[in-house]
């Protein structure tokens, strides 16, 4: 089941009426089997490893909290790591470190067969191992109480909405909503409703509209300088409405059910540089990064080198977190590069324009930033984009000196008003800091915003739906 499926409505409309029907304990344990239910329908043997992943998470929880030996405590959290990791490790990066490894030992002359594992990715495998990995950790580190509930766990692990794209949810906030009971509420139906509308527009209108227009780009082998230029920007737009899409429907339909999931994406590409990107861009997953991996490999506590050494190390992980390829490995140096160059011209540089106070030259300075930090971070989804080093120099090389002309197909009509409606909202919301802006509207208003997007969402609607990009991650 996925969102932009019928199925999925109907399965969500008979969980959320019985769901306000239940007393709280009964509706924690019926979004515990609704979860389970949805992830088996990908595929029902998955189920095995999330409940693994839960059980020995679970476990670990306690005994850390019972532990009081320094070491003992360590040892606990170091199971729960070699679980979770040794999962993705298996399932998600194994194939590509044993190509890599055949290939390096060819090219020294050492002949050795193929070792491969015929096995399938687990959808959100990446998403539901950080998640727990963030608990055990948190509740090591005593920043967090662990739950004696076990189904409560279970439901942290696997609450569907957002199981298998995220956001990551940290225990200390997903956890009291399962906890604590909720109540129904119409204001709340009416922002969760509008959250779904918003991102169903994005995914179907926008980035399934302009997938083909891409698609035909990065899959031609003589493409135009223009071509590559529109494509990539196309992109861009489209990995954005279709991954924040998701998230909106996710943070929609919980809301909807009285539980609150963290805003993911604040209008990433109005950012000025690379720092406020990824303030702004993925925001689960690059507090997650902030929070458990570059905090503890030193931050910026240890000087310049070893700053920049943490942040590059970082951000390749990231990149590797995203899929067992180079391109993506090359997609977090490029970024781990542009925080080390942000940060390094901040501190070089920062006392020099001194006319950058007058408030005109300001805002004028801070949009050439937005535009230009735009076209940056459009090549960084080149390399995440591409198929292979190769294909990455092919692309580049056409950008520099390709030839005229523009040979790609026109995205449909109702993608590009899409486009068009998403920037004036990002717009509001980024000048209001708030994505429910349209409240403080007239009531007619308001009612004939909900109308548009209903006609937009009709106007684009597809009738093959796809799958969010996300999901092989």
């Amino acid at each position: 089941m996925i969102f932009n499926e019928l199925n999925f409505w109907f399965f969500y409309v008979c969980v959320f009426g019985l769901y306000w029907a239940l007393p709280h304990k009964a509706q924690n344990r019926l979004l515990l089997v609704a979860s389970y239910i949805f992830y088996g329908a990908w595929d029902w043997r998955f189920l095995s490893l999330i409940a693994f992943s839960t059980i020995v998470d679970y476990f670990v929880g306690l005994q850390l909290d019972k532990e009081k030996d320094a070491g003992g405590r360590k040892k606990y959290l170091i199971l729960s790591l070699l679980v979770n990791l040794g999962l993705l490790g298996i399932f998600k990066y194994f194939g590509f470190f044993a190509e890599n490894f055949q290939a390096l030992l060819g090219a020294i002359g050492i002949e050795a067969s193929p070792l491969t594992l015929s096995i399938v990715l687990p959808v959100g495998i990446s998403f539901y191992t950080f998640q727990t990995m963030s608990y055990t950790i948190d509740v090591y580190q005593k920043r967090l109480k662990p739950t004696r509930d076990f189904l409560d766990f279970a439901l942290f692990v696997a609450f569907f909405p957002q199981l298998v794209a995220g956001p990551i949810e940290r225990a200390r906030n997903l956890l009291p909503n399962i906890t604590n009971e909720r109540d129904f509420a119409w204001p709340r139906l009416r922002r969760g409703a509008v959250l779904c509308l918003q991102g169903l527009i994005k995914k179907i209108v926008i980035a399934d509209g302009i997938s083909s227009s891409v698609e035909m780009i990065y899959a031609s082998p003589d493409p135009t300088r223009l071509d590559v230029i529109f494509a990539t920007w196309l992109f861009a737009i489209q990995i954005y409405c279709d991954f924040s899409g998701y998230t909106d429907i996710a943070r929609g339909v919980s809301k909807m059910l009285g539980i609150e999931l963290m805003t993911n994406f604040k209008q990433p590409y109005f950012a000025n540089g690379p720092r406020e990107f990824w303030r702004r861009w993925h925001i689960s997953l690059s507090t997650w990064l902030r929070d458990y991996l570059y905090i503890p490999l030193g931050g910026n506590r240890n000087g310049i080198v070893k700053t920049y050494r943490n942040l590059l190390f970082t951000m390749i992980l990231g990149g590797l977190w995203h899929g067992a390829a180079w391109n993506f490995i090359a997609w977090g140096l490029f970024h781990g590069s542009l925080l080390i160059a942000g940060q390094e011209s901040n501190r070089r540089f920062k006392n020099t324009f001194k006319f950058a106070n007058q408030l005109f030259i300001r805002k004028l300075t801070q949009l050439f930033g937005i535009i230009v930090f735009f076209q940056i971070t459009c090549y960084g989804w080149l390399l995440f984009r591409a198929n292979s080093y190769k294909h990455i120099a092919d692309l580049t090389e056409r950008i520099i000196d390709g030839p005229a002309g523009v040979t790609m197909t026109a995205p449909p009509l109702a993608s590009l008003i899409g486009i068009g409606y998403l920037f004036i909202w990002d717009i509001f919301s980024h000048f209001q800091k708030s994505d429910i802006f349209y409240e403080k509207w007239p009531m007619i208003i308001r009612a004939a915003l909900y109308a548009l997007m209903f006609y937009l969402l009709a106007f684009g609607a597809t009738t093959s739906p796809s799958t969010f990009i996300y999901f092989q991650f």
